[in-house]
Formats: C-alpha cells, sequence, structure tokens
C-alpha cells in the first residue's frame, strides 16, 4: 500500500506545482464559482462549450494543494 500511497502524494504534489488548465479562458460559455469558508479555498473555473462539446476549459484561485490538484 505504501507505493500507491507514494504514487497518490506524488501526483498531488505535481498537479500542485504544475497545475494543468490553470489560467483564464478569454472565451467562456459556462463558470461556476466555489468557496471553502473553513479553509479559505476560492476556485472559479470556466469552459467554453460549442456544438455540445467543451472546447477549452480552465481553472483560477488559490488554495491547499490538494483543492489545487483536484482542479488540475
Amino acid at each position: 500500500m505504501d507505493v500507491y500511497k507514494d504514487l497518490y502524494q506524488q501526483l498531488i504534489i505535481d498537479h500542485n506545482q504544475n497545475p494543468r488548465n490553470f489560467k483564464k479562458l478569454d472565451k467562456i460559455s459556462h463558470s461556476a464559482d466555489g468557496h471553502n469558508p473553513l479553509c479559505g479555498d476560492t476556485i472559479n473555473v470556466s469552459l467554453l462549450e460549442k456544438d455540445g462539446k467543451i472546447k477549452d476549459i480552465a481553472f483560477i484561485g488559490s488554495g491547499c494543494a490538494i483543492s489545487k490538484a483536484s482542479a488540475s
């Protein structure tokens, strides 16, 4: 089980340090904001949908490593 625990921790660290799709989209069709008042995490997820397909998706915000890795 330690192998999986180590892999999980490495993935969280990687996504926290190098988040995927961490940017602001110029054109969006949908967005949602989230805020956790217990720890202060904030996040905005935006996407561009066209013809029923997601063309681009991104998030901005701040929070703990788990929060950022989950959004990534």
